[in-house]
């Protein structure tokens, strides 16, 4: 727990600070078939950067806002279907939904488009055009027309919105959603934002996060617990479809020497430490 939080909480608390307004992003829990249970795609992101550094977590980014202005060719629910899902406009639909596709793209190599809606893309080198899209020389609605692909949101799941609390300094409004690696392609060994890459099942990756050898932001064990009793990636997608996805907040106070951040509905999460009140860093 950062030395800063409690300083920033009790601010908050008495109406001295003003919570950044969060930005919003998209990732994606990319689900392969494992011996009897799905494994799940993790990033270790390198400890050198300033969101979430040495942390496991999923492939995703933020929205690029001209996603939602021009919208690449499309198959599968529209995104006014989206919108009632995701509890957005259109617009933001289709951009949360085109970030969720070009992160997935960019960070894991998998690409969740293809020439029709029947088919995906085949397996190529495509490192050129995920450099480009990572440095933001196009959209990927650009791309998308450029090599004549449509996206497939029939492929994504959604599963989980959560926000960042209001006392933090990056602040996220991110949306999650399930994907199953499409037939033929192979997720990247290689991630430039991350140290490590690995294919753990949803109880590997919960056993390493209690025995403190995976860090992990509560959004992301959460997800993996709730995959727990789930015996594929299709049964992933299926179970998506039947979920309700509604905006997760932490709240936090500090009483005395005590700081607590609490999740509604998620009180395994909860976030407990003691700061000594004379600490100048508090």
């Amino acid at each position: 727990m950062p030395p800063g939080w409690p300083a920033r909480i009790r601010a908050l608390a008495a109406g001295r600070l003003t919570p950044p307004a969060p930005k919003r992003a998209a990732t994606v829990v990319l689900l392969r078939d494992g011996a009897g249970e799905p494994e799940a795609y993790l990033l270790r992101r390198r400890g050198s950067m300033a969101f979430a550094g040495g942390m496991y977590a999923y492939p995703g980014g933020g929205v690029d806002p001209r996603d939602a202005e021009a919208p690449p060719p499309w198959a599968g629910p529209s995104p006014e279907q989206w919108a009632h899902r995701l509890g957005v406009d259109p617009a933001t639909a289709q951009a949360v939904v085109c970030a969720a596709v070009r992160e997935t793209f960019e960070e894991a190599g998998v690409l969740l488009a293809g020439p029709d809606a029947e088919q995906v893309a085949a397996a190529r080198d495509w490192r050129a055009e995920r450099a480009a899209l990572e440095a933001h020389q196009l959209s990927f609605a650009e791309f998308c027309r450029e090599h004549r692909l449509v996206l497939r949101s029939d492929l994504l799941g959604g599963w989980a919105r959560w926000v960042t609390p209001a006392f933090e300094e990056r602040r996220y409004d991110t949306w999650f959603f399930v994907a199953a690696l499409p037939p033929g392609q192979q997720a990247a060994h290689e991630v430039g934002e991350a140290d490590r890459v690995a294919w753990l099942t949803p109880a590997a990756a919960v056993r390493g996060y209690a025995e403190g050898r995976y860090g992990m932001l509560p959004p992301t064990v959460s997800v993996l617990r709730e995959l727990l009793p789930l015996r594929s990636a299709g049964e992933a997608l299926a179970t998506a479809e039947r979920r309700t996805v509604t905006p997760v907040l932490g709240q936090a106070e500090v009483t005395g020497d005590r700081m607590t951040v609490r999740w509604s509905g998620y009180e395994e999460l909860t976030i407990d430490g003691v700061y000594p009140e004379d600490d100048p860093s508090t």
